[in-house]
C-alpha cells in the first residue's frame, strides 16, 4: 500500500433523514496513487466535492472508511482531524483565502507559524522558485493578480510538506491564461517536488493536466481515465452522461 496516498472503502455520505435524505456518496471504493495528480469530475450534484471533503477530513462519512497516508481517519476525533489538516494535508480552494493584511511570504508560511514549526528555508526557496513567486513575496494580496494569489495559495498548501494536497476548483475564479499557469504549477509540484494532489474540477482542460481522472455520477464512481486529454475527458463525460 506504499504507493497509495489516500483511499475510500464503501464510502457513503447521507445528508438529512427520512424521505428527504440525500445520498451524496453511494459506496465509493477507490485508491489514489502517491505522487500523482488525480482529477475528480462529474456533473453538479454528483458528489465530487463531498468525496474530496470526506477524504480530506473536512466532513465525516456516514459509513465506510477513509485512509490518508496509511492512517484510517474516518472515525478520528475533531482534535485529531485538526492536527491532520495542519500537518499532513494541504488545501487550495476556489477562493484564495489569503489574509489581506499579510504579505505573500507571510501567507505562505502561515501554516507553519500556526503550528509553531520552523520554516525550512531550502524547501521554501524551492517552492517559491517552482511557483515563480520570487519577486512577489513582499506584496499584499491586493497587489497581486488572481493567478498570483492562487499561486501563493498553492505555495501555502505545499510549504508544510503535506502527504497530499486537496484542490477544490482551484481555477474557478481565473481566466484561461492564469488557469493554465496555476494548473501547470500543480502538475510541476507533483513531477518535480514529489507532491500528491487531488483536484475537483468541472473543466476538461483542467483535467487534462492530471495523470488520472475519476468520474462520479449520483454519488458513485462510474469511470476513470489515465493520461487524459481534454478531448478524451469530454468523450468520457459524454459516455457517463448517457
Amino acid at each position: 500500500m506504499s504507493d497509495v496516498i489516500a483511499s475510500a472503502n464503501d464510502l457513503v455520505k447521507v445528508y438529512g433523514e427520512g424521505p428527504t435524505a440525500v445520498r451524496a456518496l453511494d459506496g465509493i471504493d477507490v485508491d489514489l496513487v502517491r505522487g500523482e495528480l488525480t482529477a475528480v469530475m462529474g456533473p453538479s450534484g454528483s458528489g465530487k466535492s463531498t468525496f474530496m471533503h470526506c477524504l480530506a477530513g473536512l466532513d465525516r462519512p456516514t459509513s465506510g472508511s477513509v485512509v490518508v497516508d496509511g492512517a484510517e481517519v474516518s472515525r478520528w476525533s475533531e482534535r485529531r482531524l485538526t492536527h491532520l489538516r495542519r500537518t499532513r494535508v494541504g488545501f487550495v480552494f476556489q477562493s484564495y483565502n489569503l489574509v489581506p493584511t499579510l504579505t505573500a511570504l507571510e501567507n505562505i508560511t502561515l501554516p507553519l507559524d500556526i503550528a509553531r514549526r520552523p520554516v525550512d528555508r531550502q524547501h521554501l526557496d524551492l517552492v517559491v522558485r517552482t511557483l515563480g513567486l520570487g519577486d512577489r513575496l513582499d506584496h499584499k494580496p491586493s497587489e497581486l493578480s488572481g493567478g498570483q494569489q492562487q499561486r501563493v495559495a498553492c505555495a501555502r498548501a505545499l510549504i508544510a510538506r503535506p502527504a497530499v494536497v486537496f484542490a477544490d476548483e482551484p481555477t474557478g475564479n481565473l481566466d484561461s491564461a492564469s488557469s493554465a499557469e496555476v494548473l501547470g504549477f500543480l502538475r510541476r509540484s507533483v513531477d518535480e517536488l514529489g507532491q500528491s494532489v487531488v483536484m475537483v474540477t468541472h473543466d476538461p482542460t483542467s483535467a487534462g493536466f492530471a495523470h488520472r481522472v475519476l468520474f462520479l455520477a449520483d454519488g458513485r464512481l462510474v469511470g476513470e481515465l489515465r493520461d487524459p486529454t481534454p478531448a478524451t475527458v469530454l468523450e468520457q463525460l459524454g459516455a457517463a452522461g448517457r
